[in-house]
């Protein structure tokens, strides 16, 4: 039998790969949430009301039996032993596995700060987490969220069209500091402000601080400022769920330690998704990358190799792609290089909240930044995979009127055969 340990979307890539080459030895699936499968992007819609829980699932309900698949939801692995090549459960029960897959994700990152503890504290992660701040919405007043990233300024969002002022404070000097660069920031926040979203930049919530009650009513900034409001929203990013791994004596750095086939330190044992260290070509090493598209292809490239393949995981590659009040943004790979050795193109037409940004190395793409047209990003996330260079059609990639006919003869006869 195959186990795999959590149920989100490198589970699903885990059984399509299974499946493609082993169509009948049986697969359990061990789900600590109460819910199959779902678009992890898409909670943002339910806090706002606009959408269901059954209408961002990933895959129909069906999709288990078709694949025949055992589900277990609302069930917790405590350990895997690897000499026994059993995954012991919560309840007391173990799983013989022919081979295992750790998918267990990321859970939030919960800064030590006082206060924090306690009621009317939320994070922003599952669709449990959604429905939580969408019931609470109505009594909040004002919200406070801690992180000026992708999962704070949805939140923001989130909140604010459910009528709820929102205060945003992040400890960079910008907002989207790890994913874009400070431009792209600059026209995002000057977006956020413009709808009525307030953001504090270069300081940190240092306290919560609660009523006689418990109930929260303010938080204290590290520069003193006080700022009142009824609940608190820890969003500062995930990190990944590794505990299950390292209690099982499995290696874990920053999270489970893969190599290019996704296998882990034991035998017969895989991990992907944000759970796992795996390669980056990026950067040509391995690190976390905890981005949806990444979850699913080392999932399915885990489950072929479970099932007896030999597979090599391609590697990932930083993105990020999200929409805030109209303003298209996408970015991939090196955004804010830091070394020598790198070139920076970049073109703004700030009137129309336009802004193109390309990082080159040794005449290859290696990043970008797009906002406001995003158009092309598939074409130029292409090139950074295949590693092209580029050094010849350079300034027609910044324009954004690249076209086939632009392209090197051998790689349009490629790309078009």
């Amino acid at each position: 039998m195959y186990v795999i340990v959590g149920g989100g979307v490198a589970a699903v890539g885990a059984i399509e790969g299974i499946r493609s080459r082993d169509a009948r030895t049986p697969i359990t699936v061990i789900s600590k949430e109460k819910y199959l499968v779902y678009g992890r992007p898409l909670i943002v819609e339910v806090l706002k009301g606009e959408r269901t829980a059954d209408e961002i699932r990933y895959r129909e309900p069906s999709f288990y039996d078709d694949m025949k698949v055992k589900v277990m939801l609302g069930v917790e692995a405590r350990r895997i032993n690897t000499a026994a090549k059993s995954v012991e459960l919560a309840s007391g029960e173990s799983l013989p596995y022919k081979r295992c897959l750790i998918a267990t994700g990321g859970v939030p990152f919960i800064p030590p700060t006082e206060g924090l503890d306690g009621s009317d504290v939320y994070t922003f992660t599952t669709l449990d987490d959604a429905e939580r701040l969408s019931a609470a919405a109505p009594d909040i007043g004002r919200a406070v969220v801690i992180g000026g990233g992708l999962i704070g300024l949805k939140v923001a969002e989130g909140l604010h069209a459910r009528g709820v002022p929102v205060t945003i404070v992040e400890l960079a000097p910008r907002i989207l500091s790890a994913a874009f660069d400070d431009v792209a920031g600059k026209m995002i926040l000057a977006r956020l402000q413009e709808v009525g979203l307030q953001v504090f930049c270069g300081c940190s919530v240092a306290a919560v601080l609660r009523s006689p009650q418990g109930r929260v009513r303010a938080v204290r900034l590290s520069d003193g400022r006080e700022v009142e409001c009824g609940a608190v929203v820890a969003a500062i990013g995930v990190a990944p769920d590794k505990q299950l791994a390292a209690q099982s004596g499995i290696k874990v750095n920053r999270g489970v330690v893969v190599d290019h086939y996704l296998r882990t330190s034991a035998a017969d044992v895989y991990a992907a998704g944000d759970v796992a260290e795996a390669y980056d070509i990026s950067i040509k090493a391995n690190r976390v990358v905890p981005i949806w598209p990444n979850a699913y292809q080392q999932g399915y490239t885990a489950g072929r190799n479970m099932a007896g393949a030999r597979a090599r995981y391609a590697g990932g590659l930083p993105m990020n792609s999200i929409a805030f009040y109209g303003i298209s943004t996408i970015s991939a790979g090196v955004t804010n290089p830091a070394n020598g050795g790198y070139q920076v193109l970049d073109q703004i037409e700030a009137e129309r909240n336009r802004y193109r940004k390309l990082v080159f190395k040794r005449g290859r793409l290696v990043g970008y930044v797009l906002v406001g047209e995003v158009a092309r990003a598939g074409l130029l996330t292409g090139l950074i995979r295949e590693g092209v260079d580029v050094a010849s059609f350079k300034e027609k990639l910044l324009s954004g009127r690249l076209s086939y006919l632009d392209l090197p003869e051998g790689l349009r006869r490629e790309r078009l055969s």
